[in-house]
């Protein structure tokens, strides 16, 4: 897929669920384990960005670390865990 194609694809699927997405409640409460699980996903991918960077994939590795970044931002957003880039 070119590098155009995976843009618009990404972004075609993020504007659908910025339209779509329900109104959030006044508080959100993350629990130990649901920090836990979104960090996880976090990590898993950073190694597939690591691993399609090694494949030469290298607009899938862009996309995996970009996936990564923001869900490290939205801990970091919601108070979760504390970093600066």
């Amino acid at each position: 897929m070119k590098i155009d194609d995976l843009v618009t694809k990404y972004i075609r699927g993020a504007e659908r669920v910025v339209n779509e997405i329900e109104p959030l409640p006044d508080e959100v409460h993350l629990n130990e384990q649901e920090v836990t699980t979104v960090f996880d996903w976090a990590k898993r991918y950073l190694e597939d960005a690591k691993y399609y960077q090694d494949k030469g994939k290298l607009e899938t590795s862009l996309t995996s670390v970009a996936y990564c970044e923001g869900l490290l931002d939205a801990l970091r957003l919601l108070g979760a865990v504390e970093f600066s880039w």
